[in-house]
């Protein structure tokens, strides 16, 4: 029997819309400790002398090719990647009467944001096995309920927005507030020093005490979408009835969608190597204090809201792909840069400056326009098939593009392994070498995407 179809809900209030969106704002805020800090805290960087936290594990080359950090980050998010379709499924079949999408909310908010704040306290205060397997553990969990919440979270941007139109909207709304959560997040770097400072703290207890305000305001804000976003009444669903092998067959055999994931992947593990690296970019190659890194980030995200609007006039006048392909020749060119650092006829500001000058149209275009792509795939998907598999096409996406920041995790820490303090910095230069060959992939891999089958079909 063929499932019922959703296909008159009522158009969500801007309000409604305004409570999906800090969600997103909450898990960016709740992630972006493992997901950016996690190996400065357990591989602090140094200035030759000193770090400024204790070593926790253990630092070398485990057989000569990955550090421990790096192992345990590559495991958790494979373990994240591979819950991805299982979860997606679940909450396509789900007919909960909550909402198939919030029911999964609701129950992993909390641990989310509570496991984010545990992968920062080691049970001993020096180098042990014991740490190295409680990392495992709280990695693991923290990676399950991220994904328990993500998952069915993304899938609602297609069922919300009931339009191209819409679900560009949508897309841009979310990306700002993943920017302010990722904002947010990046002012560790600079609030951890000021608690050491009044409060009298220790590096890594100040450090952990910003971590658990930040995980207490992310558990606040996913629970706005949970509590007020009604599915019934304003989204487009139907239950899948496909097994998961099948929904996934059915995904991964759309061809522009296969293109998109790829460069997708590709993307993420270039990207994913410059925002692990920043404070070594900072600190290391720069050699400025490492507040200036949030301070970085911080101005970088707010200046990329100055070009919202434009990005949005501008992919309705030329279509998303020509963006996408350009903000693709920007970050070439960004992270061309990076081996330069330190080493340009300008001051360490004036290099800082450039490299912000020179992301915020790339960061922006990223920030908004893939959700809206992937959005439009499932819109022709459903309209083609019958059957609306936003969870599943959003958790094959998530996997892929998890799969390349769990690749960058265990690459990243070994390219540092040849150097990454003040004395001997190869390893953190060899980071923007890395990160160019796989965005300049990601570039080719998406000049395959066609575009006007999406939108064709769409206005059909």
């Amino acid at each position: 029997m063929k499932p019922t179809v959703n296909q008159y809900p009522i158009k969500p209030p801007k309000w409604i819309l305004a409570m999906y969106a800090l969600g997103q704002m909450g898990w960016a805020l709740a992630s972006y400790g493992v997901a950016t800090v996690l190996i400065y805290y357990y591989m602090s960087p140094t200035d030759g002398t000193t770090a400024p936290f204790p070593t926790y594990i253990y630092q070398g080359l485990v057989l000569g090719v990955a550090t421990v950090i790096g192992l345990v980050s590559f495991g958790g998010r494979i373990l994240d990647a591979f819950t991805d379709p299982l979860i997606a499924a679940w909450s396509d079949r789900s007919n909960a009467k909550f909402g198939r999408r919030r029911t999964f909310m609701g129950i992993a908010f909390i641990p989310f944001a509570l496991f984010s704040f545990l992968v920062f306290m080691p049970l001993t205060q020096e180098a042990s096995t014991l740490n190295a397997i409680w990392l495992v553990l709280v990695i693991s969990l923290f990676y399950f309920f991220l994904t328990l919440y993500v998952t069915p979270y993304n899938a609602l941007i297609s069922e919300l927005g009931h339009t191209p139109n819409e679900r560009l909207t949508i897309s841009t709304l979310i990306s700002v507030t993943y920017a302010l959560g990722y904002g947010v997040g990046s002012s560790v770097m600079a609030l951890y020093p000021l608690f050491m400072e009044h409060f009298d703290m220790e590096a890594a207890v100040a450090f952990r005490s910003v971590m658990g305000v930040f995980a207490i305001l992310a558990a606040i804000l996913m629970a706005l979408p949970v509590i007020f976003v009604n599915e019934k009444k304003y989204c487009v669903q139907a239950p899948s009835e496909e097994s998961l092998m099948s929904s996934i067959k059915l995904v991964m055999s759309n061809r522009n969608f296969r293109m998109f994931a790829l460069s997708d992947f590709m993307y993420w593990l270039a990207f994913t190597f410059i925002q692990m690296g920043v404070a070594y970019y900072v600190t290391v190659l720069l050699q400025m204090e490492v507040g200036m890194a949030s301070v970085f980030l911080m101005g970088m995200l707010l200046c990329s809201f100055l070009l919202y609007i434009p990005i949005n006039i501008a992919a309705r006048k030329w279509g998303k792909k020509r963006l996408m392909l350009g903000a693709f020749i920007g970050f070439l060119g960004l992270f061309s840069l990076v081996f330069f650092l330190g080493k340009m006829p300008f001051t360490s500001m004036q290099q800082l400056l450039l490299i912000g000058a020179l992301s915020v149209g790339p960061i922006a275009i990223f920030g908004i326009l893939p959700n809206a792509i992937i959005a439009d795939i499932i819109d022709v998907d459903g309209q083609r098939t019958g059957s609306y598999k936003a969870g599943m096409f959003f958790a094959v996406r998530t996997f892929i593009s998890k799969l390349g920041i769990s690749t960058a995790n265990l690459i990243f820490p070994s390219i540092l392994a040849f150097g990454y303090s003040v004395n001997n910095d190869l390893g953190v230069r060899l980071t923007g070498v890395v990160a160019v060959v796989f965005c300049l992939i990601g570039m080719v891999c998406f000049f395959l995407y066609k575009e006007e089958t999406v939108e064709d079909v769409t206005k059909d």
